[in-house]
C-alpha cells in the first residue's frame, strides 16, 4: 500500500474503525443459521448474507466495511497491520499512552529471514497474533492483517525488500508456513483462526517506482517456467499448505492482465490448482481496482474496471471503487447479484472462522487483553530475533571487544537511532533501544558523533568524528540505508553506500584505531572497498533490528552473543545495476542480463547468499553415510502418500557440527545441490534444506538432520511443470562446501507436478 493512500485512508475510515461484535441473541439475528455453531461456516455466513439488500452488499465490498445495521452487523474495517508487530493502519489504533499505546516490535523481515531459524519465526508469529487478538479484543484493531510480503527480493534496489525474509524461494517457502502457523493459530485451526493473515502480493510484484516504470501500471511480463519456479513457491506454500486466510493481488499486471483482474491468477491458480476455498477471500491492494482502469487502461471505464476485478476473483477493495461503482456495473448487466453475494460469503465465512458470531465466553482467544502485550517472554524474543539475524561478513579478530577496550567512538547515522531500527509498517514501541543507548548501559565511555547522513553530502561533522576516534580505543561506524532512499513508493538507483558515507569512513580509516562498520537497512550496499580495507577490521550487516536493536548489536560486539546470522540475499558489486533493468523479470543469464540471485548470477558477489561468520570454528562429518543412488520411480509412488507429490521425501542428510573453537556458538546448516540436468541453462545451486542448530559449545557436536523433499530438486520446464530428471547431483554444506557428496537419481524423467495452463487473453469485460 502507498504511504498517500495509507494516511487517505487511515483519516476516511476513523469511524469505521471502532469494532464491535454481533449478538447472536438479538431479534435480527436470532434464529438465523449464521449464529448455529454447528453448521460449517460457508453456510453460515449464506444465511447471514441472504439477508443482505443488494445496497447492502455493495456498501461491504471495500475494506472499510459499512456493515448492517438493520441487522445488528456493525461496520468492519479489514485493513489491519502487523509485519513485525501490531502497526499502525487504518485498522490498528494506538492511545496517546496507557493500555493500547504500544505493541512489541521485532525485528524486519529481512532480519528474521537471516536466522534461518523457522522455530523462531512460528514463535515471533505467535507473540505478533496474540497481541493483535488483544488489541481487537480493545477495540483497537480487527481481526485481519495484511502481512506476510512474501514476493522474494530478487533485485538489490527493490524499495520494499525490507519486508521480506530474502531471495530465495525456498527459503521463504518455510518462512511463510512457520509464520502462518503462529498468525493463524496453526493449519486450517479449528474451530477458530487465531487471525487471519494476508500473503501478498500476488503476483510477481518487486518494484515501485524506478525511472518513470511504477507499480501501478507496471506490466511484469514473467514466463511460466519462472512463475512456477521462482515468483510463486511461497504463495503455494502459503495458501496450498499453510492455509492462509487471505491474499492480496498486486498493483502490477501478469503478461498483459492486471492482476486483480486476472482469472488466471485468481481462479485457476489460486482457486482450482491451490485449492484456495470459499471460507477465504482476496483484496485488493490499495487503489488497484483504480489502477484496472488508470494507468493499466485495461477497461474504458471504473464500473468496468470493478466488475472485471470482481468477476475474476477479487472479494474486497481497499479503496472506494468498489463502493461507488458496482452498482452502476449491476445496472449495465457486467455483474449479477450472484457475483456481490459469493464475495460477500467469502468474507463473512472468514468472520465465522474467527468466531466473530460465537460465545466469547467460549473462545479463548477472546480472553486476551492488556496485559497479554509486550511482556517480558516478548521483549525476551525481540532481542533474540535480532541477534539471531545479525551477520557478521569480515572479522580480523578484533571481535568480540577485548577487555582492554573502555573507551568507543561511535559515529554515524544510525549510532543513536531510535525509530530508524523498525523499518517500515511499524507500530508504536514500547522502547527503542539504540546503539548508544545500549554502550553507554554496557559501561562504555562513548564519544557520539552523528559524523553524516544516510544520504547527504554534508561534511561538517567530519572533523569532530575524527576527532572522536583518534581518543577512543575502538570507532563503530553505525550507516548504511534508510527509508529516505528505500521504502514503498521508492527504488534505489544505486547499491553503493549512499551520500558520502564512504569518505568519512575513509578518514575515520586513516586515525589507525581498530574500526568496525556496521551496515542498517533493508538491502544490501556494495562492501568491496570495505571488505578489502586492511584498516577496515569487522563489518557486520545488522538490517532493520527492532526495539531491541541497540542492545542485540553490543550483545554482539562483546561477546555477550555470538553471531550466527545468514546473509538471505546476495550483495552484488554496484555496477550490477547498471547490467540489468529492474524491468526485466527474466532470472537466467542471457546476453543483457547477468542472471538474477545466487542461482543465476555468472559475476561474482561481494558476499553470497548464505555467507555468514562465527566466532568459533566447526568441523563437519555425515552422521550418517547418504545414500548413492534412488529410483525415480521408487520415489515417485512413495510419494503418493504424502498430500502432494512435491512435498515426497527424497531423503534425510545427518551432518555432525563439532565446534572446534573456543566460543559456543549457533550454526545455520545449509545444504545446496547442483546438476546438469533438466532445461538448460543450469542454476549455480539450490537451496534445498536448511536447519539452525543452537548452543553449540567448545568441544561439543549436534546433528543437523536435513530433509530433503522431491520439489526442492525438481525443475520445471518451459510450461511451469515440475519434473525430476535422472542423473547425477551434487550436495554440498555450506556456502564454502565445507562437505560434500553426490547421489544418482536413475530411471526416467518423471513430471511430479503439472502448472496450469494460462488460456486467458487481454480481453476486459
Amino acid at each position: 500500500m502507498a504511504v498517500k493512500q495509507l494516511v487517505v485512508l487511515a483519516a476516511l475510515v476513523t469511524s469505521v474503525a471502532c469494532y464491535g461484535f454481533p449478538d447472536c441473541s438479538s431479534a435480527q439475528l436470532k434464529g438465523n443459521a449464521v449464529c448455529d455453531t454447528s453448521k460449517d461456516p460457508i453456510t453460515r455466513a449464506t444465511a447471514l448474507i441472504n439477508l443482505f439488500t443488494v445496497d447492502e452488499l455493495i456498501n461491504n465490498t471495500d475494506n472499510g466495511s459499512g456493515g448492517v445495521p438493520r441487522l445488528g452487523i456493525p461496520s468492519y474495517q479489514w485493513w489491519s497491520e502487523a509485519l513485525h508487530g501490531v502497526a499502525n493502519s487504518p485498522g490498528v489504533n494506538f492511545s496517546a499512552s496507557g493500555e493500547w499505546s504500544s505493541s512489541t516490535s521485532f525485528p524486519q523481515p529481512n532480519i528474521l529471514g537471516a536466522t534461518f531459524d523457522d522455530d523462531l519465526v512460528k514463535q515471533v508469529a505467535d507473540v505478533v497474533s496474540t497481541e493483535a487478538r488483544a488489541f481487537n479484543n480493545g477495540g483497537h484493531a480487527g481481526l485481519d492483517f495484511w502481512t506476510p510480503n512474501i514476493n522474494p527480493f530478487k533485485d538489490p534496489r527493490w524499495g520494499r525488500g525490507q519486508e521480506t525474509p530474502g531471495e530465495d524461494p525456498f527459503h521463504l517457502s518455510h518462512y511463510v508456513m512457520n509464520l502462518i502457523q503462529g498468525l493463524q493459530g496453526g493449519v486450517d485451526p479449528q474451530p477458530y483462526f487465531k487471525v487471519v493473515a494476508d500473503c501478498k502480493h500476488f503476483a510477481a510484484y518487486d518494484m515501485e517506482n524506478w525511472h518513470g516504470n511504477v507499480r501501478y501500471g507496471f506490466n511484469a511480463v514473467v514466463t511460466q517456467q519462472d512463475l512456477s519456479e521462482y515468483y510463486l513457491p511461497p504463495f503455494q506454500t502459503c495458501v496450498r499448505d499453510a492455509k492462509v486466510g487471505s491474499v492480496m493481488c498486486s498493483y502490477n499486471a501478469v503478461n498483459g492482465i492486471p492482476s486483480c483482474a486476472s482469472p488466471f491468477l485468481l481462479q485457476t491458480v489460486l482457486r482450482d490448482h491451490w485449492g484456495f476455498s470459499d471460507d477465504r477471500w482476496v483484496t485488493s491492494d490499495c487503489d488497484a481496482v483504480d489502477n484496472v482502469f488508470s494507468p493499466h487502461n485495461f477497461s474504458t471505464t471504473l464500473a468496468e474496471a470493478s466488475a472485471v476485478s470482481l468477476k475474476a476473483g477479487t472479494d474486497i477493495d481497499c479503496g472506494s471503487t468498489y463502493g461507488a461503482n458496482l452498482g452502476a456495473a449491476l445496472n449495465q448487466s457486467l455483474i449479477t447479484e450472484a457475483h456481490l453475494r459469493k464475495a460477500l460469503t467469502r468474507q463473512y465465512a472468514s468472520l465465522v472462522r474467527l468466531g466473530y458470531f460465537d460465545d466469547p465466553s467460549k473462545q479463548p482467544f477472546r480472553q486476551l487483553g492488556w496485559s497479554d502485550v509486550n511482556t517480558k517472554s516478548a521483549q525476551d524474543l525481540a532481542h533474540k530475533a535480532a541477534v539471531e539475524g545479525i551477520v557478521l561478513l569480515k572479522n580480523d579478530g578484533t571481535l568480540p571487544f577485548k577487555r582492554s577496550i573502555k573507551k568507543i567512538a561511535l559515529i554515524g547515522p544510525y549510532a543513536n537511532a531510535t525509530r530508524e531500527l523498525q523499518g517500515n509498517y511499524f507500530g508504536i514501541a514500547p522502547f527503542l533501544i539504540s546503539p548508544l543507548q545500549a554502550a553507554q548501559t554496557a559501561g562504555f565511555d562513548v564519544s557520539y558523533v552523528f559524523g553524516t547522513n544516510v544520504s547527504t553530502n554534508d561534511t561538517s561533522g567530519f572533523a569532530s568524528a575524527v576527532s572522536a576516534a583518534k581518543s577512543a580505543d575502538v570507532v563503530i561506524y553505525a550507516g548504511g540505508i534508510g527509508e529516505t532512499i528505500e521504502r514503498e513508493d521508492i527504488d534505489r538507483d544505486a547499491i553503493s553506500w549512499p551520500g558520502n558515507q564512504l569518505d568519512l569512513i575513509s578518514e575515520l580509516e586513516k586515525v589507525g584505531k581498530p574500526f568496525i562498520a556496521v551496515q542498517f537497512g533493508g538491502g544490501q550496499v556494495d562492501q568491496t572497498s570495505l571488505k578489502a580495507s586492511k584498516s577496515v577490521n569487522a563489518i557486520l550487516w545488522a538490517g532493520y533490528p527492532g526495539q531491541s536493536g541497540g542492545a542485540a548489536l553490543f550483545d554482539i560486539l562483546t561477546g555477550k552473543a555470538a553471531p550466527a546470522g545468514r546473509l538471505a540475499t546476495t550483495q552484488y558489486p554496484a555496477e550490477y545495476v547498471n547490467q540489468v533493468p529492474m524491468t526485466d523479470m527474466t532470472l537466467r543469464p542471457s546476453l543483457v542480463n547477468p542472471g538474477r540471485t545466487y542461482k543465476w548470477y555468472t559475476g561474482t558477489p561481494v558476499f553470497e547468499f548464505g555467507f555468514g561468520l562465527h566466532y568459533t570454528t566447526f568441523s563437519h562429518s555425515w552422521a550418517t553415510k547418504p545414500s548413492s543412488s534412488h529410483n525415480i520411480q521408487s520415489l515417485f509412488s512413495r510419494a503418493r502418500s504424502a498430500a502432494h507429490m512435491d512435498l515426497g521425501l527424497l531423503d534425510t542428510f545427518t551432518v555432525n557440527v563439532r565446534n572446534t573453537g573456543r566460543v559456543t556458538s549457533d550454526y545455520v546448516a545449509l545444504l545446496f545441490v547442483n546438476s546438469k540436468n533438466g532445461p538448460a541453462p543450469h542454476p549455480n545451486k539450490e537451496l534445498i534444506s536448511y536447519v539452525r542448530l543452537h548452543d553449540i559449545a567448545p568441544g561439543r557436536t549436534a546433528t543437523a538432520k536435513l530433509e530433503v523433499t522431491l520439489g526442492s530438486i525438481a525443475r520445471a520446464d518451459e510450461n511451469g511443470d515440475l519434473w525430476l530428471f535422472p542423473g547425477t547431483y551434487q550436495l554440498t554444506v555450506d556456502t564454502d562446501a565445507v562437505l560434500k557428496t553426490s547421489f544418482q537419481l536413475t530411471g526416467s524423467a518423471t513430471r511430479i507436478s503439472e502448472w496450469p495452463r494460462d488460456n486467458s487473453t487481454q480481453a476486459s469485460v
